[in-house]
């Protein structure tokens, strides 16, 4: 019997324990606080915390269905709200790669139909991605709900081509928008020749290995993801298609996946998998502009959102909302930190947020926490 061989098996299982146990017992608050806050008979979330390519923590908590009470996993699929916008801006990072078209694009290149052509010839796909076009969003969603439970991009796009007026100067000040990416979604369609969610799945879900994944195309899709929810009274109210209007405006919202799918989609950014590492980096970083005038100093890239820490980090994110629907990625590029935060109800996603980066800073951002 080959006895060193024995010895050399039993420490590499004995370290493997200890690293699972340290890791447990470090996530245990975590873990604690979400199984309270969650109930395991109501609408949830999924929760996962990277460290370089380690999963620290990743767990569902709740249901994804009330009515099926199908528990919420780490592969359920959530719609990502928001968080889509950064699929969207990194199609049109591709198509710029590509030598296809240019972020210094203006908006009469693509929608001829602009009602003022002296806003389309000032308006560029660069003032899209960072929410400063000056653009309205002059959608009647209250006055036509009913219309715009099924509009899709395009319908609601073109309301705010028909303007007269901006809100500001493009590039001068800061005001979210979401059919801005309504915009960039159909720009992704005329110059890729084929439907945004394809070019989207091709180029990024696939490449990064999302295999689940998928974005929202009409009322597709109707079965294998959660359903959102929202609470009135004692009772749970089914918040998603077919009762939020705008949902189906996919170019702003439609992306949906997962907590592991995600830490995917991170690691092919962090390897350049799909753009190249120079284009990434700056997309990751504030753009700034000549004549900003807002009171507020720029902080977004191209879609993604850039703070710090309470210790000065740099961080790079993107929240979301839409429905019932109430997520949160965020990154710390020096610490190699990911951490995802999914939920099928609105919960309390900025508490989980601070939770998690103040645990961080306690555990020093794991640095000693080795795979």
């Amino acid at each position: 019997m080959n006895y060193s061989l024995l010895i050399f098996l039993g420490l590499l299982l004995m370290t493997g324990c200890s690293h699972s146990e340290k890791t447990l017992e470090l996530t245990t608050p975590l873990d604690s606080l979400f199984t309270h806050s969650l109930p395991a008979n109501e609408p949830g979330g999924a929760i996962l915390i990277m460290k370089g390519d380690h999963i620290i923590l990743s767990k569902g908590y709740g249901v994804a269905d009330i009515e099926s009470k199908t528990p919420i996993t780490t592969n359920t699929l959530f719609n990502l709200g928001s968080i889509s916008k950064t699929f969207v801006a990194n199609a049109i990072l591709i198509l710029q790669a590509d030598g296809k078209l240019s972020i210094e694009d203006n908006m009469d290149q693509y929608f001829p139909d602009f009602k003022n052509k002296e806003i389309a010839s000032k308006v560029k796909i660069k003032h899209l991605l960072t929410h400063t076009s000056g653009l309205p969003d002059n959608r009647s969603v209250k006055s036509d709900s009913i219309f715009y439970l099924a509009a899709k991009d395009a319908e609601n796009w073109y309301p705010v081509t028909q303007t007269d007026t901006l809100v500001f100067e493009p590039g001068t000040r800061y005001e979210y928008s979401n059919p801005a990416y309504n915009g960039l979604a159909l720009i992704v369609e005329q110059v890729s020749k084929m439907k945004w969610q394809d070019f989207v799945k091709k180029n990024i879900l696939d490449v990064a290995g999302m295999k689940t994944s998928t974005i929202t195309d009409g009322p597709h899709p109707e079965t294998g993801v959660a359903h959102a929810y929202l609470k009135r009274g004692d009772k749970w109210i089914e918040k998603d298609y077919g009762e939020e209007p705008t949902f189906a405006a996919s170019g702003n919202g439609g992306v949906w996946s997962s907590i592991e799918e995600l830490a995917l989609y991170e690691r092919s950014l962090r390897s350049a998998a799909f753009l190249n590492d120079t284009a990434i980096q700056s997309s990751r970083n504030i753009r700034s502009w000549k004549s900003w005038m807002d009171n507020t100093p720029p902080f977004i890239g191209w879609s993604w959102f850039i703070g710090k820490t309470p210790d000065g980090l740099k961080t790079v994110g993107h929240t979301g909302s839409q429905g019932g629907f109430l997520c949160n990625y965020v990154t710390v590029p020096e610490k190699e930190i990911l951490f995802v935060i999914l939920c099928n109800t609105p919960r309390d996603v900025d508490g989980y947020t601070r939770f998690i980066t103040n645990w961080l800073i306690k555990n020093k951002w794991l640095d000693e926490v080795k795979p």
